[in-house]
């Protein structure tokens, strides 16, 4: 009976080590997305506007925040909300709990030394386009639901929550609309895992030696972590955004009333007419609230995903 005691105990201690980064990384990520909502409601109203009103000069994110407060209240600007949450408990659950994974396989197979940044590459591009699989039809909800305001009246849907969103646009467009977009917001995902993760590992390792960091216990000091979060968060908006841009007009595209035809025949078609109708800076349509918004959440992930780790430890260990 020792035995099999002992055997159950090694057991539950397995799974409790297996299951930590991905509780960790999903609670650090939703938490962070709670705080920057506001500024990611804001990003995709940017990068909708030139799709929504062409020709217009498109307002700056605190204006636009400034104006749904007056027009529609100060909770406006939490719309979506439950959508991004549900979003980072599957896609943001994943992403970091994959990679985290990953990394720590590669580390092993590499005899417990520090792997290259080739490896942190693969790993973040693999972990981020699982992780998008599983996510994009959330994600296609918190898109919905953040655009549905910027529409007119007559035309809007009127999404209630997340719940309401995925069950009307299934029954109204099909299950294939809940894909809409998937291929560019695989590319985002892969280029965000990289820009933030990957790159974070190797500005930790590069920071650390710069500023002197002895890593006590294995952990960086707050000065370390502080500028390779930095790093990490501007890296993450650069590689990422003009997929994350084709990635909402994908997935907010709707028929015309008159023609009948989707604006968008595909990712190329949207790349090629955002080219064509706003330039290549057209692809960084947002790039201030974007890059506010993915600053403070690689930041707020990073620095609190260490944190919540080690309390996680403390108590289930």
């Amino acid at each position: 009976q020792g035995l099999i005691s002992r055997h159950h105990i090694k057991g539950k201690m397995g799974f409790i080590q297996t299951v930590e980064p991905f509780v960790c990384g999903g609670t650090a990520a939703s938490f962070a997305s709670c705080v920057i909502h506001p500024i990611d409601l804001a990003k995709v109203r940017m990068q909708l506007y030139g799709q929504m009103n062409p020709g217009k000069p498109i307002p700056s994110f605190p204006t636009l925040l400034k104006n749904m407060i007056v027009k529609d209240g100060p909770m406006s600007v939490y719309k979506g909300v439950d959508a991004a949450v549900t979003r980072q408990l599957s896609y943001g659950t994943a992403r970091l709990g994959l990679h985290r994974t990953f990394s720590d396989m590669m580390q092993k197979a590499n005899g417990g030394e520090p792997i290259s940044f080739a490896q942190k590459t693969a790993s973040g591009m693999a972990s981020g386009a699982i992780a998008v699989c599983i996510g994009t039809p959330v994600d296609v909800a918190l898109v919905r639901l953040q655009a549905d305001s910027m529409a007119e009246p007559e035309n809007r849907k009127n999404y209630k929550n997340v719940v309401d969103t995925l069950v009307r646009v299934t029954t109204e467009e099909g299950i294939g609309a809940l894909y809409k977009g998937m291929i560019p917001n695989i590319l985002r995902g892969m280029a965000m895992n990289v820009g933030m993760l990957a790159c974070y590992d190797q500005a930790k390792e590069v920071s650390g030696k710069l500023l002197g960091d002895p890593f006590t216990d294995g952990q960086p000091q707050l000065t370390t972590k502080l500028a390779s979060s930095a790093i990490a968060g501007f890296t993450a908006a650069l590689f990422s955004i003009p997929f994350d841009l084709m990635k909402s007009r994908l997935m907010n595209m709707r028929k015309d009333p008159i023609t009948g035809k989707m604006p968008y025949k595909g990712i190329v078609d949207c790349a090629v007419q955002i080219f064509t109708k706003e330039g290549p800076q057209g692809f960084f349509n947002g790039f201030t609230a974007y890059y506010g918004r993915c600053a403070p959440h690689a930041m707020i992930i990073l620095l609190s995903t260490e944190s919540i780790t080690a309390a996680y430890r403390k108590m289930m260990y």
